[in-house]
């Protein structure tokens, strides 16, 4: 009878502890999400003259789901975009909605931005945010809501069985505060607290499937995707994403059959891959130049649409029926975190830039920001994104504390033009009000990642009677709103704007996600360092109160998620004006409004309440506008093809590791097709005498497709390839191949395709 006791006891125990959460349904998906590469103004920088023209590598949607058996379950999607839209985020759970019904939901589905600036903008629905893409732009929304839909049924298609671990850890060289001044305003109590200016933990999560075993991992890090310059034109995920690629091709190159290697081999620290698709073969040089001058340049040739996604290099490389890795490097609180970790710099004199303003003899242009790459920027990528990549593998393979307990989640919806906040003064509670929103004279200074124009400056809290004029023509704010927002003088007034449509959001979406001991805070902006801090803090202390979590819970800030809302400061930043101060939209107590209602979520969340819903944001989709001419037709020259070689490799050429290899081909608009889940690149290797293997394509940091045409109107267009080849590269036989899509007079597309002569690579 004792042990019969013993027995129920036990388990009563365990129904009750977090042991019965122990298990999850766990799955990963990851979609091509490349938008147009020629003609659209890239979002981020609000930089005109910022337009993609080619493509550094390929964006793509990652995410997880993770469910109870019989309950609850969320998704996360990490896009490599500069933000959420509102409207993309709508349309997905509309399309969630007619394929699932009510399994996903705007409360358990989150769609976050890693907040690259080298990705085509126009898919937001507020004017402020497509001004610079001459309005909405169809082609961009288009490929973010079909590729995280397909995202996300591709993970919920792989929901298997699985376990999940946590690991965290600091990473000291890949960000630093940009608005040190602003942070300084911090009482000097709470600064005291912390050892650095900005954040430097990462925060991983490593996702087991039972039968398959690692399938994928999450991280969150702050820091900004701006080690692309605000004048490049090639489409990238910028350091995050990089870092996105180089983990998920280190863990396939860990699971393919060389495993001899050492886990970093190539002298830039990122991980081998070629040698593992292709074995090395040719020694003698001679032979090698014998068998690349046998293939010459053809003519270029008509393609299929599907051409370029057959001979995709990551295509050829998946295991059948084995769900690939996914790994995505989420952002959290960057609003203040910039990767150009060299500091901010004046490009005239090479002296530091002014403390307070960030100027340079009083001009904001001239100051800008250095990564450790400096002057290449594409190194600066590659270096941050390695920093992140390499701390990320660190974790994942030392994660040991498992994730038990519940998965649950609240979301609402807030009207932040007009919440009623409670916050404290000297002691005294008092209410509140946010305001409409509303942009200051220091948003337009830019910042040190990237300056501005005209003669604005950051921390501004005056204004200029000239710029006054000019906004007073567009909106001119009403005594209720400049007192609303002091001490920051507004240049656009932009919650009060509503011709041809809002000029900026007023309802944000709020949400919290949890899978047992870890939480992730959905928010929707950019929160600077202390701002994030605040936040965290608040909802631990509150969820620290649940008996199934206690102090052991992890909480995460994902930013930029859901929908955009510019940034949140702290009171104090707010003060300086800085360009995270100016770019706060809803006035100085925007931060304290967030933290009241993200108390809100957490209490529910514990106290297994519901909240309410909330009013509904705008779907403005049908008053968008769009003003991007439309690709009217391609053609070459007389005597030449599609995909023919304008510029190819010298005949009998021999390169070696670190050289850089150009080829340039007629092309067409690369808007013609965005190639999804394909390459408009491709470098081949020569196995054999006959037999051409896909060595490297759009997608890897290697390779740079850049694409131009001699004037805006013409009809004639060339793509530029460009190879750098690798240290860990394999000897032996290369060419170069382009794929594209030409438009004739009356709309029809032809797909062609053409290929440099081959060359030799050696040691």
């Amino acid at each position: 009878m004792r042990i019969i006791w013993t027995f129920l006891l036990l388990l009563i125990v365990l129904l009750k502890s977090d042991v019965a959460y122990c298990d999850y349904l766990v799955g990963l998906g990851s979609y091509d999400i490349t938008g147009p590469a020629a003609d659209v103004n890239m979002m981020g920088y609000a930089n005109a003259e910022q337009i993609a023209s080619g493509v550094h590598f390929r964006l793509r949607s990652r995410a997880f789901i993770v469910a109870e058996p019989k309950g609850n379950r969320v998704v996360f999607v990490n896009l490599d975009a500069c933000m959420a839209s509102q409207l993309v985020t709508i349309k997905v759970l509309e399309r969630l909605k007619a394929r699932y019904g009510d399994i996903y939901t705007e409360n358990n589905v989150a769609i976050s931005g890693i907040h690259t600036h080298a990705g085509p903008g126009g898919y937001l629905q507020y004017v402020v945010y497509i001004v610079t893409s001459l309005g909405f732009v169809r082609q961009s929304f288009d490929v973010l809501v079909d590729g995280i839909e397909k995202t996300i049924v591709q993970a919920h298609e792989n929901l298997r069985p699985g376990s999940i671990f946590v690991n965290k850890g600091e990473i000291l060289d890949a960000g630093i505060n940009r608005s040190p001044s602003s942070y300084l305003n911090n009482p000097a109590a709470e600064r005291s607290k912390y050892k650095y200016n900005v954040d430097k933990e990462m925060s991983l999560l490593k996702f087991i499937d039972n039968e398959w075993g690692p399938v994928g991992s999450f991280n969150w890090f702050a820091t900004h995707g701006t080690s692309m310059s605000r004048t490049n034109s090639l489409i990238s995920g910028d350091n995050k994403g990089a870092a996105a690629r180089f983990m998920e091709d280190w863990f396939e190159r860990k699971g393919s059959v060389r495993t001899d290697s050492a886990e970093f081999e190539s002298d830039e620290g990122l991980p081998r891959r070629i040698s593992n698709i292709i074995p090395t073969l040719h020694d003698n040089h001679h032979e090698l130049l014998e068998l690349a001058a046998s293939f010459q340049s053809p003519p270029g040739r008509p393609a299929t649409k599907t051409s370029s996604v057959a001979r995709r290099v990551r295509g050829a490389l998946r295991q059948v029926n084995k769900p690939r890795f996914v790994s995505a490097f989420c952002q959290s609180n960057c609003g203040d975190v910039s990767p150009n970790v060299l500091g901010a710099f004046c490009t005239d004199t090479g002296l530091p830039c002014d403390f307070n303003h960030s100027t340079c003899g009083g001009k904001n242009e001239l100051c800008y920001g250095r990564g450790p790459g400096y002057p290449d920027e594409f190194e600066s990528t590659r270096i941050i994104g390695e920093r992140q990549f390499k701390k990320a593998v660190e974790l994942f393979n030392g994660a040991s504390e498992q994730i038990k307990g519940k998965v649950d989640f609240r979301h609402t919806y807030i009207d932040f033009s007009k919440l009623e906040v409670n916050v404290s003064s000297n002691g005294a509670s008092m209410v509140v009000k946010t305001c409409p929103a509303a942009m200051g004279f220091g948003f337009a200074a830019g910042t040190t990642d990237g300056p501005g124009a005209f003669d604005f400056r950051q921390g501004d809290d005056q204004g200029n009677p000239f710029w006054k004029l000019v906004r007073n023509l567009l909106k001119t704010p009403d005594e209720e709103q400049i007192a609303c927002q002091q001490p920051k003088p507004i240049l656009l007034d932009t919650g009060e704007m509503k011709l041809p449509y809002d000029w900026a959001p007023s309802i944000l979406p709020i949400q919290i996600l949890r899978i047992g001991q870890f939480v992730i805070l959905s928010v929707p902006g950019e929160f600077t360092t202390m701002a994030g801090r605040r936040l965290r803090d608040v909802v631990k202390t509150v969820l620290s109160g649940d008996k199934g979590l206690g102090s052991n819970v992890h909480v995460v800030i994902a930013g930029l998620t859901n929908t955009y809302s510019q940034y949140v400061t702290t009171y104090e930043e707010y003060e300086v004006q800085r360009y995270e101060g100016a770019s706060t939209l809803y006035g100085p107590h925007t931060l304290s409004a967030y933290i009241q209602e993200f108390k809100k979520l957490a209490h529910a969340l514990i106290s297994g309440l519901p909240v309410e819903s909330g009013p509904q944001p705008p779907d403005l989709l049908d008053k968008q506008i769009g003003l991007l001419t439309p690709v009217v037709m391609d053609a070459t020259p007389l005597g030449a093809s599609f995909g023919d070689c304008s510029s190819d490799v010298p005949k009998n050429s021999t390169f070696k590791r670190g050289d850089t290899v150009s080829v340039t081909f007629w092309s067409a608009c690369p808007r013609n097709d965005l190639m999804t889940e394909g390459t408009f690149s491709l470098v081949e290797y020569l196995q054999g005498k006959d037999t051409w293997v896909p060595a490297y394509d759009d997608d890897d940091f290697c390779v740079r497709f850049k694409w131009s045409r001699p004037f805006k109107l013409s009809t004639h267009s060339k793509a530029a390839i460009e190879w750098r080849i690798p240290q860990d590269v394999a000897p032996g036989v290369y060419r170069i191949k382009h794929f594209g899509a030409a438009k004739g007079l009356f709309g029809s597309i032809r797909h062609f395709t053409g290929s440099s002569s081959a060359f030799v690579v050696t040691n």
